[in-house]
């Protein structure tokens, strides 16, 4: 089950289980649209894939296998402005 972090780790923007502009890689990396296309050039800065939209989760699943609160932000290079 896929462990639907809340906030990009490049810019710390919000990405609520449902947002359609949360991207993650194989190892559940996850980013914004924007940091993705933008500053990561689609690569993940962590392990070099690349990235998918992440998918949403149901509503009624949601209450049951909530999204995680942990906040991750890597201070990788490209994020740095």
């Amino acid at each position: 089950m896929l462990i639907l972090k809340p906030n990009c780790e490049c810019c710390d923007r919000d990405l609520p289980p449902e947002s359609p502009d949360a991207r993650i890689c194989t190892f559940e990396c996850t980013f914004c649209a924007d940091c993705v296309e933008i500053r990561l050039g689609g690569a993940c800065p962590n392990c070099g894939g690349d990235f998918a939209v992440r998918p949403i989760r149901p509503a009624a699943l949601l209450a049951k296998y909530p999204a995680s609160t942990e906040r991750v932000v890597g201070g990788h290079k490209a994020c740095a402005a």
